[in-house]
């Protein structure tokens, strides 16, 4: 999996191709700048979800 990124939730680092523990490691990516942008993209999902459970409430 060298050609796929991840983004290592303990250094905040784009590894190309999985070096570390996976415990760590949000991904695979297809790009170095989807990956940059995991936190985010996970942090707004996370904020929708929590919308549709208060709409369903």
């Amino acid at each position: 999996m060298a050609d796929k990124y991840w983004f290592n939730t303990e250094t905040h680092e784009v590894e190309e191709g999985r070096q570390s523990d996976w415990t760590k490691l949000m991904g695979p990516y297809a790009t170095r700048d989807e990956a940059t942008h995991a936190l985010e993209k996970a942090r707004r999902r996370n904020q929708d979800w929590e919308a549709q459970d208060e709409e369903q409430s």
